[in-house]
């Protein structure tokens, strides 16, 4: 899937976004919950990177749990972005929290950052090659011993109980119980629009971006949240 193809999805499921991840609040939670421990280390004046941040949710759970942080996001949607805006506003949080529309060539090399985010995005790059220049674009813009924290769908998907967990998360995200044609469709469209890999095989890619090994923090169904290092 190519970048504008993203955004133009996105741009189409904007206004709607939020009332349709209601079903994975309970994981979002659990997962940003961990988040302020795998950022405990960073400074109390820290200025963070949020990458496709859609609708501003991780920016704005992290900035009212560090009240001094500071963040910048960046996300191609403008659709995403008007709302991510509007929420800010709405949270008084404006003022610590810059919004960027564009990707992450739109930034400056120069400015350097503390931490970053990057959930559920990487995914969507099927080049390996591409994905593995995303997550160095990341690692240039952080302070040496940066943190990453990032989430994609990772499942080793010739195993076995791929077919299984597929099932399973089917139910989790609709609460429905899937039909063999569900399945089918899922599974091709994980196999082309979404680059769905074992966590061996993105660790890899990770560490070939400028990454230290990723640990995983996290795991609800497909969903495997890590964080990483910048190498030295």
């Amino acid at each position: 899937m190519q970048p504008d193809d993203i955004a133009a999805i996105f741009d189409q499921q904007a206004a709607g976004y939020d009332r349709q991840a209601q079903r994975r609040e309970p994981i979002e939670n659990a997962l940003r919950f961990l988040l302020e421990a795998v950022f405990a280390g960073l400074p109390s004046n820290a200025h963070v990177l949020c990458v496709g941040s859609g609708t501003g949710s991780e920016a704005i759970a992290l900035a009212q749990r560090f009240p001094h942080w500071r963040f910048t996001l960046v996300e191609p949607s403008a659709g995403m972005v008007e709302v991510c805006r509007q929420k800010l506003i709405d949270a008084g949080l404006v003022e610590r929290c810059h919004v960027q529309l564009g990707y992450l060539e739109s930034l400056s090399p120069a400015q350097q950052f503390d931490g970053a985010t990057c959930f559920l995005v990487s995914q969507f790059i099927t080049d390996r090659l591409a994905r593995q220049k995303f997550f160095r674009q990341i690692a240039q813009r952080l302070k040496p011993s940066g943190i990453l924290a990032s989430s994609d769908l990772v499942f080793d998907t010739g195993a076995l109980g791929y077919d299984a967990s597929l099932a399973l998360w089917h139910r989790i995200t609709t609460q429905t119980e899937p039909t063999p044609e569900h399945l089918d469709r899922l599974k091709k469209t994980y196999a082309t629009d979404v680059a769905v890999m074992s966590m061996v095989e993105l660790a890899q890619i990770v560490q070939a971006g400028g990454f230290d090994e990723p640990l995983p923090f996290f795991q609800a169904g497909l969903v495997q949240a890590w964080c990483a290092t910048k190498a030295r």
